[in-house]
């Protein structure tokens, strides 16, 4: 038996009838939606050669250039992403509807980058350069999770709006 609740007001939408009409016309979100499960590719597959290292004290080299070649992915969907937001908000970053996953980036690419400072600075040893590595990672991970939530809620914003536009269609029948 359901329980009656108190009506809560609905969270404000994600995006604006306009911006959602730029967001499924630009090319960026295309771009996006290509780099950003080619970028997880290379997380997982770096990860595995990581923890290979690690655990095996073998294959730096091939950790090192999947590591490199992760973070190369990370640039470019940070650039595009922000050429995205500036489509779609008008703004390059920190736009209200994304600002703690743009935030969180921020960490996300420091922590990448200091890998790649330590690799060709060598401040830290092989194993520390891969602790680092593992840093990142995890905070890349969590980041991932915020921008997959956020595209959950965009799909349950749509399926309101739609199911609210059919409902006020059927009243007006």
């Amino acid at each position: 038996m359901a329980q009656n609740r108190p009506h809560q007001p609905a969270r404000k939408p994600l995006y604006t009838a306009e911006e959602r009409v730029r967001r499924d016309t630009t090319k960026w979100t295309l771009v996006q939606g290509i780099l950003a499960p080619l970028q997880f590719l290379a997380f997982a597959t770096s990860l595995v050669l990581v923890l290979r290292y690690l655990i095996t004290d073998q294959g730096y080299e091939a950790a090192t250039v999947s590591i490199v070649v992760k973070t190369g992915f990370l640039y470019l969907i940070m650039v595009t992403g922000a050429i995205w937001e500036k489509v779609v908000f008008g703004q390059y970053l920190l736009a209200p509807a994304f600002f703690w996953e743009d935030v969180f980036s921020f960490a996300v690419i420091a922590l990448h980058t200091a890998y790649l400072i330590a690799l060709w600075t060598g401040a830290l040893s092989p194993t520390g350069q891969m602790v680092l590595a593992l840093s990142a990672y995890a905070t890349y991970a969590i980041n991932a999770t915020q921008f997959i939530w956020k595209l959950r809620m965009a799909r349950l914003d749509a399926a309101r709006v739609d199911y609210e536009a059919r409902m006020s269609d059927a009243v007006q029948s």
